[in-house]
């Protein structure tokens, strides 16, 4: 299957996706979703040592 066919097909068409087409659409989401989290996660403790480090400085 094609990236030109993955990207022509949407949910809401009439036409059933294949077990192809949903395999790569749930891999695609599933990576952009851990993509998300790591950033989310790095931004998390960034703000959390900044905090921190307002708060008493640069103690360890």
């Amino acid at each position: 299957m094609s990236e030109k066919e993955i990207n022509a097909y949407r949910l809401t068409s009439l036409e059933e996706p294949t077990d192809e087409m949903l395999a790569y659409i749930m891999r695609e989401v599933a990576e952009e979703a851990n993509q998300k989290y790591d950033e989310a996660l790095e931004r998390y403790f960034n703000e959390i040592k900044e905090l921190y480090q307002k708060q008493y400085g640069n103690r360890a």
